[in-house]
């Protein structure tokens, strides 16, 4: 009774679509060991689980698979976990003395469900108003990919996003918005592959002045 009670729990999280903290859930551990012994044990552990289905790992296709996931998951769809992928991001002064807002929209980003470790992706659009500084603009894609690259809720990833671009750019003037489609709906569940999910982050300007809010509204809703 007491395990398909707990069970059930697991099932309601997952559906719920709960976070747990503001923080990435990571054991205090969790950098001591180096990522080609992540990739060697996650390579043996996937294939029991390739095995378990009842798959046939000799076949040509299907052999290289386990080391093909494990890689994949350490070095790439995962390497966000780690804070050594940090993107360094370099301050310039803003010598034009541009004040207005600068607008970066459609930034795509690939993340993954933490619930059951499938796709989430979409758009992030970022806009922040400069107190001194500018940040390179390839730099605000890096730090959605950062964020984005590790197991993840979409409001916690949205938050991330946001409070990252305060500290690097010393600003309170940030607006993050982010619309992503999740593969827990479309391909598993409810099985709806039309709706998509928005969550949006305000400070400063953004949150306290309805029309810088919405001056940023417009210029993501503009046709291209």
């Amino acid at each position: 009774m007491g395990i398909d009670i707990a069970r059930a729990s697991f099932e309601e999280i997952g559906e719920e679509h709960v976070g747990t903290s503001f923080e990435t859930p990571l054991r205090e551990d969790a950098f001591e060991m180096d990522d080609d012994l992540k990739v060697e044990l996650i390579e043996k552990h996937f294939r029991e689980i390739m095995n378990i289905m009842g798959l046939d790992l000799t076949d040509d296709s299907l052999k290289g698979t386990p080391h093909r996931v494990a890689k994949m998951y350490v070095k790439e769809v995962f390497s966000g976990l780690n804070p050594k992928n940090k993107p360094a991001a370099k301050l310039f002064e803003n010598k034009y003395k541009y004040n207005e807002m600068l607008v970066e929209k459609d930034i795509t980003f690939h993340s993954h469900c933490e619930h059951h470790f499938v796709p989430i992706y979409g758009k992030a659009h970022v806009a922040y108003i400069s107190n001194g500084s500018v940040i390179g603009l390839s730099k605000i894609n890096r730090i959605v990919q950062y964020f984005s690259k590790r197991p993840q809720v979409q409001e916690r990833l949205t938050m991330q996003i946001g409070n990252e671009l305060i500290e690097v750019l010393g600003t309170q003037d940030v607006a993050v918005i982010m619309d992503a489609y999740h593969m827990c709906v479309s391909s598993r569940g409810v099985n709806d592959t039309n709706s998509s999910t928005v969550t949006s982050f305000f400070s400063g300007k953004f949150k306290h002045d309805e029309q810088s809010r919405n001056e940023f509204l417009k210029y993501i809703a503009l046709e291209k």
